[in-house]
């Protein structure tokens, strides 16, 4: 039976521990793999062939094509492994982050630079949220 993680509830966050480290691994190596230019050039010429050569889930095969960056958090990605796949695709972190929250570019750096935005909880804001 698994343990209680209080930190889990964080709302809005996904937090990278060891379960997650452990789910994402392949994922994760798959990544490291594009520091490399020839695994770049050979992902970038057949994505899912290149993709068949790692032991990773569907899911999470099919997260890297979509480019959904928020499914392969939830799949154990690492943010600064993912940063390889958008960078490989000329990316900014910036950029990435903006389509993660389903925000321009341009909405995501006004956000930012007025302090973020507060995490929702169903529709509440966490301040309104009992521990």
């Amino acid at each position: 039976m698994p343990l209680e993680k209080a930190y889990a509830k964080i709302p809005g966050t996904t937090i990278f521990d060891v379960d997650m480290a452990r789910r994402g691994y392949h994922l994760n190596q798959f990544c490291a793999s594009l520091m490399k230019e020839q695994d770049r050039q050979r992902f970038q010429s057949d994505q899912r062939a290149y993709l068949d050569e790692w032991r990773m889930t569907e899911q999470q095969k099919q997260a890297v094509l979509d480019r959904d960056y928020n499914q392969m958090l939830a799949l154990g990605g690492n943010i600064y492994f993912l940063a390889k796949i958008f960078s490989s695709d000329g990316q900014s972190f910036e950029q990435a982050a903006a389509s993660m929250t389903g925000m321009s570019r341009e909405e995501y750096r006004s956000m930012m630079l007025s302090g973020g935005r507060s995490p929702h909880v169903d529709d509440q804001d966490v301040d309104q949220v009992d521990g």
